[in-house]
Formats: structure tokens, C-alpha cells, sequence
């Protein structure tokens, strides 16, 4: 390999495909290698990625960053990690994937890095801003030579180049072990309902496994139903049965780093049923000025994540906040399964921040020195200044009624 070599973060996919040739005649590079990272795709597409590289004849590198991603994942757990209303997910594996081109490129001694990323999405952003770190080359066709999808279809055909992705190209579609989104072709089309040929998880599968216990510590999931399991096998195993009962389907208007509002369609069953039972399990044992306050820490984690920017000061300092949060969050929540949701039912812990005595109706005193009549006083004094504000606007308006009405006749 030498610095003519290029390396290209390769999916098999139409813009990937198109852009292997498009390196050689439009930017001169001799070799094109592809590379592609597992961070938790179906097995077919990995073999639809080789078939198409072997098609092009380009080398093919595979990396397996599944447990980097997942422990990753942990970390957006621990954050309650969601923009606009969806957990993250393609966001959260672009820096991991892009870290690992890079590492390939470095390897074999190239001078560039590509991708496929269009000039009007987020991937280009979250690539780049890692791999702007290195002294490569960045190399962006699409977006360079202001592809569309359509022009891409037809020179994939022209030249005999091997095209499936979503339906032919029409649509895009991303995979990983958190989520799988489905963007572009029919779907940029807000009025028409989505076809159902796009989803992965049939919710026709076996739904007997209605409950779940999810037991956390330290604000990390550990088992499933009494079972210990690492993090790619929880995940995975909840993606099954969260999704055979259709949990964790979005549809939706998102607003692009670029501000562009795009229409996206997202499967993430698992990352929902997580963070559901994470953040019922936090409002057991945190105090309620500690939930407020991490949930301004929690958005902002989340933001910075959603640009690809979490190797970054702030995030440093978020994630220590975050991480001290997180000690007593553990124990087990059990999850019910219904309608398409992941209702927390049930939560068990020994950090509790609860007193079921000092709660309970069925009994006379809150604690020992505290009684149900202690909170008269508390009462009197609360929203004593509303009630002040009220009687000095009422008597304020009756008086300026009163001096409008006199009449100055003799």
C-alpha cells in the first residue's frame, strides 16, 4: 500500500458501490480498499458487502468493534441518551466506525479516507471530525460532485456495478446492534404511510415472553431474568423479544445538524426497553433535585453525541457527573410488554430513596418526629406569595375600575 491507497468505509451499499470507481477516475487514487465495521449488523450484510466488493475487486477489511460499541452503548444508557423523543444509535457508532477505518488506513500506509455520506446529512460531520485529526486525505465524492441517489442508480448501471440497498437503492438503510434506521425513496414523502417491507423485526414472532427483569448495577445492565449476559447478548436477546411485541417503531420529523427536516423511520427495541428500565430505576433512587438537574447533563450528552462529538472536554466533565450518579443505581426492574410499549411495572432496590411507611395511607405518623399535622404549617406558607400577588392585582383593578366610573359633572 502507499499514499496513492485510499481507504473507503464500504457497506456494499449503492453509495458506497458507485464511489469505489469514482476515487480512481475523479480524485486519481490507484487502489480503493474497502472496510467494513461490525458493530453489531445482520450476518447477510457482511456477505452482501464482500460479494460486492469482490465484484469491484477491491480488498476487503471486516472489524469487529462490537464490544467497543457496546460499551459505548452502557455509557448511553447511563445518559437516558435519546434526541427528539428516539434513542441514539447510527450516531453513536459512526466515531467507533470511524476510528477503526482510520486504524486500517494507518495500517496499510494510506493517504486518504473516504466515505459515501451525502452533503445534506449528519454521517458526514461524524466522520470527519475524527478523521480530520489525522494527516489522510478526507474525501467526500457524493457530496464533492453533488451526487443525487437517481444519478447514482443509473452510472451504478452503466457500468455493470452491483446495487442492493433497502429496494434497489431506492431507500437507505443502517443497521447496528442499537438500532436500524430507513431513510430517502418513498419515505421523504411525509404523507405516505411507510411500507412495512422495511422493517427487520416481524411482530408476528413469539410474543409468550410478555414480562422481563432487568437487574442493573451501577446504572449498567448486567442480566435478563436472573441471567447474567455481557452487553452484546443482552442487547441482542432484547431485540427479539421487545420486538416481536413491535416496541421501539419511529416515525418521525428530525431536525439534521444542518437544519434540515428530514423524514426517518427507526426499529430500536432494545434501547428503548433499557432505557425505559434504566430511568425507572433512577427515579427510585435518586433525589428529585439530582433527576432534574441530570436530566439538563443527560440532554446535553446526548446532543454532543448526536453530532459525533463525545471525544470532546464537556463530555468528560458530563460523564464524570453522570458516573457519580450512577453508584446507586442498581437493582431490577421488571418490564411488561404491551401495545407496542415497555412499561416498567415493578422496581426493586436497596437504594431506594423511599420510605413505604412514610408513604402508605394506612399509617398515622411519616416518621418518628414527624407527623401528618406537621404539614399545616407547610400548607399556610405555600403559595402564600400567588395568593398576595392575587388580592393586590384584584384590589389594583377595582380601584382603577372605580376612578374610570366617577363621574366629573356637576
Amino acid at each position: 500500500m502507499s499514499q496513492d491507497t485510499v481507504a473507503l468505509a464500504f457497506s456494499g451499499g449503492l453509495d458506497t458501490t458507485v464511489t469505489v470507481p469514482l476515487l480512481k477516475e475523479e480524485y486519481g487514487y490507484d487502489e480503493v480498499i474497502g472496510v467494513t465495521v461490525d458493530v453489531g449488523q445482520p450476518a447477510s450484510e457482511f456477505a452482501e458487502a464482500d460479494e460486492t466488493a469482490e465484484a469491484l475487486d477491491v480488498d476487503h477489511y471486516v472489524v469487529d468493534a462490537t464490544d467497543a460499541f457496546a460499551d459505548l452503548l452502557m455509557d448511553a444508557v447511563k445518559a437516558n441518551a435519546t434526541y427528539e423523543g428516539y434513542p441514539l444509535g447510527t450516531a453513536l457508532a459512526r466515531p467507533v466506525i470511524a476510528a477503526s477505518i482510520q486504524a486500517v488506513a494507518e495500517d496499510v500506509g494510506a493517504g486518504g479516507l473516504a466515505h459515501g455520506c451525502t452533503g445534506k446529512g449528519n454521517d458526514q460531520l461524524r466522520f470527519e471530525a475524527v478523521w480530520r485529526q489525522s494527516d489522510m486525505e478526507v474525501i467526500a465524492p457524493v457530496r464533492e460532485l453533488n451526487l443525487t441517489r437517481e444519478w447514482e442508480i443509473e452510472y451504478a448501471e452503466e457500468k455493470g456495478l452491483p446495487i442492493d440497498s433497502g429496494n434497489d437503492g431506492t431507500w437507505s438503510i443502517d443497521s447496528n446492534l442499537w438500532s436500524r434506521s430507513i431513510e430517502g425513496g418513498k419515505l421523504e414523502d411525509p404523507g405516505l404511510r411507510a411500507p412495512r417491507g422495511h422493517l427487520r423485526v416481524d411482530r408476528g414472532a413469539d410474543r409468550r415472553r410478555g414480562l422481563v427483569e432487568i437487574e442493573f448495577e451501577a446504572g449498567v445492565p448486567i442480566a435478563l431474568d436472573g441471567e447474567a449476559m455481557k452487553p452484546v447478548e443482552l442487547v441482542t436477546t432484547l431485540n427479539e423479544i421487545a420486538g416481536a411485541h413491535g416496541v421501539g417503531r419511529t416515525d418521525m420529523m428530525e431536525d439534521r445538524i444542518l437544519g434540515l427536516k428530514v423524514r426517518e423511520n427507526y426499529e430500536h427495541p432494545a434501547a428503548t426497553t433499557l432505557l425505559s428500565a434504566h430511568q425507572a430505576l433512577e427515579s427510585y433512587v435518586l433525589t428529585a433535585e439530582t433527576l432534574s438537574f441530570k436530566e439538563q447533563i443527560d440532554d446535553m450528552w446526548a446532543k454532543k453525541a448526536y453530532q459525533g462529538l463525545l471525544a470532546s472536554p464537556l463530555v468528560d466533565s458530563l460523564d464524570a457527573f453522570i458516573e457519580d450518579t450512577q453508584t446507586p443505581v442498581t437493582g431490577t426492574v421488571t418490564i411488561k410488554f404491551e401495545g407496542g410499549q415497555a412499561r416498567p411495572v415493578a422496581r426493586e432496590s436497596d437504594q431506594g430513596v423511599y420510605s413505604e411507611a412514610a408513604a402508605s395511607f394506612n399509617t398515622e405518623a411519616v416518621m418518628d418526629d414527624i407527623e401528618q399535622g406537621d404539614a399545616t404549617g407547610v400548607a399556610k406558607y405555600h403559595g402564600f406569595q400567588d395568593r398576595l400577588a392575587a388580592s393586590i392585582q384584584a384590589s389594583t383593578d377595582v380601584g382603577e375600575f372605580a376612578a374610570e366610573d366617577i363621574s366629573t359633572e356637576d
